[in-house]
């Protein structure tokens, strides 16, 4: 295969070194050929992000005849080197709320659900434990960790309680008490100074990982080979760290992306560019040298979970426009809470049908508001997302769910699905032809309107804010459809993007049977630049007259939501359904 400049530089260095790699830029491809040009008899290690890459490197290392590389996560790693020798059980799951009140006896006081609010927290108290680099639970001040008003409240009162029940739910997994959680044997794993038998270890993904593993690699004598993108850091809320951006190696980069094209690459340096709204970060350098035409593999894209399925129901329920849709990570991920509460359990809570409630937390709710005030105490983000998707579509869910479920298609069938749906945070890695985006991403006004009434959050968060919209962009591979409200001002120099004309090229609009009308509509489109699209919309509030039905047409076949449509054009949902019917657009774009 024909190397960069940049790739050649890589094969030729010698000591530790960090490899700062854009979206698509073949950093696999590269660390084969820099495993393959080390000395023979060398034995290498790669730290792979999750299962799904490491089995994908164990097949790519396999092909290429290097059978001298092991392929482990840091997960995989610690587990051999504790697990058995520690004589544990592992949980798969992590423990409930209700199970953790049990275990350690908590009490409530006279607020309703005080001891499960405990729990959680402790809960997490513990996972930011098992992720640091601390050698003790008293190291760390987990009140810095909380952010809500509320939540901040209750922890500063109860700390003493949640630090001594924190350390007690150690030691009773330390001691064989109690099953372990996965995380707990990675911080074992660290805290035991282990010293790897490897000459040279690479680590994938390196802006995201845990300061346990960090410490761990950079404790070893190995030369050491760190690779990510620091743009792409997104597990901040997991306790991960930017590794590229604290160890001192010899820096490189692979600038060239595969993947995509230059307007793609244009856009998603513009999106990084927000970033100089409040802080100064270096130049990014993305030269897109993608050349893929395919349409196969079309994604939607969602910061949340909430997001995705407010789409997902949009497409098959509101449309019936697609037959065969898969969810990464499975469709249940997205109903149900990590701790286990479902859909119907928050659904049957809102219709006072406690009976029918499956979930021992959600069950301990009396009604609706003591969710909402437990959500309030613990930043419980999901159960949050979830009791938005039951207030908005009500007793519709379980047909809702069952539609979703029927046309869902089995992880072999992936191939088959006319549309895949995922959020950000499962897509890391992947790649797709044609992707949407929903719009729940962080965009320029909300950025703006942030700085301008000084509510800015943690920079740290507002930095991964904006490394979700760029991960986003970068998973197409040729198109992209992009909501308005998420176009930058400026585009690197331009003020145009991906052409709006492309849109007649979409896979679930056959341009045989578009009119000339429709035709002539979305190419005048592409020659205007985004401010004039931006200064059509002023008259969204006339009555539909040509250009408004054209407009809500090109809308419509992009795949926008009927929510979004009424937003848009400041009418109510029914009115937009009413317009679509009498444009018999579903017939025509079915």
């Amino acid at each position: 295969m024909k190397l960069t400049s940049e790739q050649k530089a890589i094969l030729n260095s010698t000591g530790n070194i960090k490899i700062n790699a854009v979206a698509g830029s073949g950093k696999t491809t590269t660390i084969i050929e820099y495993a393959k040009t080390r000395p023979k008899g060398s034995r290498i290690l790669y730290l792979a992000f999750n299962r799904t890459v490491k089995e994908e490197a164990i097949k790519k290392f396999a092909e290429a005849n290097i059978p001298r590389v092991k392929v482990k996560t840091a997960h995989s790693l610690a587990y051999q080197y504790i697990v058995p020798n520690g004589n544990y059980k592992v949980r798969s799951h992590g423990y409930k709320t209700h199970e953790l009140v049990d275990i350690l006896k908590l009490k409530g006081d006279k607020q309703q659900h005080t001891e499960y609010v405990l729990a959680n927290h402790i809960m997490r108290f513990m996972t930011y434990f098992c992720n640091s680099s601390a050698k003790k639970v008293n190291d760390l001040n987990y009140l810095s960790m909380v952010t809500d008003p509320k939540a901040k409240k209750f922890v500063k009162s109860f700390y003493k309680v949640i630090l001594k029940n924190t350390r007690l739910l150690l030691g009773k997994m330390n001691n064989g008490a109690i099953e372990i959680i996965h995380d707990f044997y990675l911080k074992k794993f660290q805290l035991s100074n282990p010293r790897l038998p490897y000459d040279y270890i690479l680590f994938d993904e390196g802006q995201d990982a845990s300061p346990a593993m960090l410490e761990v690699f950079l404790n070893q004598k190995a030369i050491k080979v760190i690779v990510g993108d620091t743009h792409q850091q997104i597990y901040g809320w997991r306790h991960a760290v930017n590794s590229l951006q604290m160890v001192d190696f010899d820096t490189y980069k692979l600038s060239n992306s595969f993947r995509f094209r230059k307007d793609v690459a244009d856009l998603a340096k513009t999106v990084l560019e927000f970033k100089n709204k409040f802080s100064s970060i270096i130049p990014v350098t993305i030269t897109g040298k993608g050349r893929s035409r395919k349409r196969k593999v079309k994604a939607v894209l969602a910061r949340t979970n909430l997001g995705l399925l407010l789409k997902a129901i949009d497409y098959v329920v509101e449309k019936g426009k697609v037959k065969k849709i898969f969810f990464e990570g499975n469709i249940n991920s997205y109903t149900y809470a990590e701790e286990g509460a479902s859909l119907y359990d928050i659904l049957n809570l809102y219709n006072n049908q406690h009976k029918l409630i499956r979930d021992k937390l959600i069950k301990e709710m009396g009604n609706i508001k003591e969710l909402e005030e437990y959500i309030d105490r613990t930043e419980d983000v999901q159960l949050s997302m979830m009791l938005e998707v039951v207030k908005k579509y009500g007793s519709q869910i379980p047909q809702i769910l069952r539609t979703l479920k029927d046309l869902h298609v089995e992880n072999k069938d992936r191939s088959k699905a006319e549309i895949i749906f995922s959020t950000v945070h499962r897509c890391k890695g992947m790649e797709y032809d044609s992707v949407q985006l929903v719009n729940d991403f962080i965009n320029e006004q909300k950025l703006d309107k942030m700085i301008e009434l000084g509510e800015m959050p943690e920079l740290s968060k507002l930095n991964e804010e904006i490394n979700l919209l760029y991960v986003a962009i970068t998973r197409t591979k040729h198109y992209l459809y992009i909501p308005e409200d998420l176009i930058p001002s400026e585009t690197s120099g331009s003020k145009r993007i991906i052409p709006l004309k492309k849109v007649i090229e979409e896979p679930d609009l056959d341009p045989s049977i578009a009119n000339n009308r429709i035709t002539k509509v979305l190419y005048e489109a592409a020659d205007f630049g985004y401010q004039e699209i931006r200064r059509k919309h002023k008259d969204a509030y006339q009555p539909w007259n040509q250009s408004l039905d054209d407009e809500l047409t090109i809308k419509y076949c992009e795949g926008v939501s009927i929510d979004t449509l009424a937003n848009h054009f400041g009418r109510t949902r029914g009115a937009i359904r009413s317009r679509i019917k009498k444009l018999e657009l579903k017939e025509i774009y079915k």
